[in-house]
């Protein structure tokens, strides 16, 4: 398969790069700056440097023909304001999911956060972030277009992973190393029988192809 990422050079995105080059998928990773594709050439990906928060629908359509599947793991990050988390967490995920219909590229995998609402209240950062990640999951619901899957991690940690998770449409709170979200994102762009699914993600009992098998076709 070859499978483009949206925010390639993100934690997250660099170790799902590296399980997915290693499997042989051929992979590529969008970033915004030059001197991270060194990074993703490392972890296996291809760098395409392009800013998620100018680029035009048609330009990131552009560089997702021919993928098989995409993936949005693109994000502000911690330490940034109310500004940009409307422009990547929002509208950079509703950009990246229009190229995709536009390229025609049915699958898409979108990391969202727990708790994401669009209806969520508060004026804090985290607040904002929250609703600007349920918008972005609501809009990708609401396109035909695309066989679409959404993961919810919990409480994010870079513990090594254990392999085992538990994955569901409700799983309550918990925490979830990174390793084991990649996992089961790399799974999950395999298992097109998950699309139409937002499920949550923490640590649990099962085995990453385990837990994806049990939710596909629900």
């Amino acid at each position: 398969m070859r499978i483009v990422i949206a925010g390639g050079h993100g934690q997250i995105a660099l170790r799902l790069e590296r399980l997915l080059a290693a499997r042989g998928d051929e992979v590529a990773g969008i970033i915004r700056k030059a001197e991270q594709a060194d990074d993703l050439r490392e972890a296996g990906a291809e760098p395409i440097v392009l800013d998620l928060e100018s680029a035009s629908v048609d330009e990131v359509a552009e560089r997702l023909r021919g993928a098989d599947a995409a993936v949005f793991a693109a994000g502000a990050g911690p330490g940034s304001g109310t500004a940009r988390k409307e422009t990547v967490d929002k509208a950079a995920a509703i950009l990246f999911a229009d190229a995709a219909v536009t390229a025609g590229v049915r699958r898409l995998v979108v990391v969202s956060s727990m708790g994401a609402d669009p209806q969520h209240e508060g004026d804090e950062i985290f607040d904002v972030y929250l609703r600007a990640k349920g918008e972005a999951d609501a809009y990708v619901r609401g396109l035909d277009a695309l066989d679409w899957t959404i993961l919810r991690p919990g409480q994010l940690t870079d513990d090594a992973g254990t392999g085992l998770v538990r994955l569901e449409a409700h799983t309550g709170r918990g925490p979830i190393p990174r390793d084991d979200v990649a996992a089961v994102l790399a799974e999950l762009v395999d298992t097109p029988a998950t699309a139409g699914l937002t499920l949550e993600l923490i640590s649990g009992p099962a085995p990453v192809s385990v837990a994806v098998k049990s939710v596909a076709g629900n």
